[in-house]
């Protein structure tokens, strides 16, 4: 055990650092599926794996609260929040203009290199088209994104973006297990991105079609799960 949890003089530190490792590990396990919608979260349990009192596992437990991950209720306790389509929609809604920004604000400090490993990434993707993995896809698919959003100077705008991919992981484990067929035209809409970044386009041009991307993919989602609804979705 380090010295900042077993330090005495340092007892802000020791709560905070026991409190973000219980928030990190429960979530972790949520969006593994270790801990499925609905699983009751035992305090003393979680506790007792972590070797901690139950004081930073109910701090834990308020922040996934707060973040949509955890719901609470009297008497009942804590349980992980079930699969919500509407909260699905919201959150990609969210990203989709979260993340065209964030794009944006790095897009004139992303290199070379990132540039090329970013094509990397969706070369890789290219390739799975063939023996289509969701699960693996959607992995690349994050990390191609987190490569163009990275250099984003604006911390705040980084988190909210993380949150959101964080909640996006609890609530649908790959959109493309649903429609697979998005995965292609994916792809090709990175190029586009990439193009748009490497040709210098305005900041403006780089957020659309980034915000464009994504909302395209919660679109397509929308046709296959709910058609009737889709109709009635407000373009945005």
């Amino acid at each position: 055990m380090t010295s900042e949890v077993t330090t005495p003089t340092e007892p802000g530190q020791t709560a905070q650092s026991k409190s973000q490792r219980a928030h990190e590990w429960i979530k972790e396990r949520i969006a593994a599926g270790d801990l499925a919608p609905g699983h009751r979260l035992v305090l003393g349990s979680i506790a007792a794996e972590l070797d901690m009192s139950v004081v930073p596992v109910r701090e834990a437990i308020r922040q996934l609260e707060a973040a949509g991950l955890v719901t609470f209720e009297r008497n009942v306790g804590a349980h992980v929040a079930m699969v919500d389509d509407a909260q699905y929609r919201f959150s990609m809604q969210s990203l989709s203009i979260l993340e065209g920004a964030a794009t944006a604000l790095a897009a004139r400090a992303l290199t070379t290199e990132d540039l090329r490993a970013a094509r990397d990434i969706n070369d890789e993707m290219i390739k799975q088209l063939d023996d289509f993995d969701p699960r693996a896809f959607t992995t690349l698919n994050q990390q191609f994104h987190a490569i163009l959003f990275a250099r984003c100077a604006n911390p705040r705008m980084l988190e909210l973006v993380n949150a959101e991919w964080a909640r996006l992981g609890h609530l649908r484990e790959s959109t493309f297990s649903f429609v697979p067929g998005r995965a292609a035209e994916s792809v090709r809409e990175h190029e586009e991105i990439l193009a748009c970044i490497a040709s210098g386009e305005p900041l403006g041009a780089i957020e659309q079609i980034a915000r464009r991307h994504r909302a395209a993919t919660l679109d397509a989602y929308m046709i296959h799960e709910h058609p009737d609804a889709a109709l009635n979705m407000p373009a945005f």
